[in-house]
């Protein structure tokens, strides 16, 4: 039985699937193309994090949404290869958007590369468009810029 639930991101085991996150994408994009959000930069408030576990409680998938003022950006969706095929991105992100339309944000984006064809595929399952840069990001060739208003 895998659960679902926001938690803290700055426990052990989360720490270890977001470090294994870290070395995929490192291995995928240059370090000025990796747009890592630093968790424990971010206040707590503007932060929903959501782990998936296991029937033995290990933490196997996760995913962040950032409370900006006029939207939600979804970051640091990640499934752990053994445990993919099991529609955990879309529970998480399923659970990521009814949370967002809580916190009134009715627009949410997201920043992803060309070189993850399953998260491409993902979001625009979704709904989720291609759109520019926002935020603090610029254009990168190796940056695909999606939104889905709810």
């Amino acid at each position: 039985m895998i659960s679902i639930a926001f938690e803290s991101p700055d426990q052990i085991d989360v720490i270890g699937l977001i470090a294994e996150l870290d070395v995929y994408q490192s291995g995928l994009y240059p370090p000025e193309s990796h747009h890592a959000l630093d968790l424990t930069s971010v206040a707590a408030e503007q932060v929903l994090f959501v782990v998936a576990r296991d029937e033995k409680g290990v933490a196997i998938a996760c995913g962040a949404m950032v409370l900006n003022a006029e939207y939600g950006e979804i970051k640091r969706m990640y499934v752990r290869p053994a445990n993919r095929g099991q529609s955990l991105a879309k529970k998480m992100l399923t659970v990521l958007e009814s949370a967002a339309k809580k916190s009134a944000r009715h627009l949410l984006k997201l920043e992803t590369g060309p070189y993850q064809p399953e998260a491409l595929a993902l979001y625009a399952f979704f709904g989720y468009e291609r759109c520019g840069p926002f935020g603090h990001y610029s254009n990168d060739p190796l940056s695909v810029f999606m939104q889905k208003i709810l």
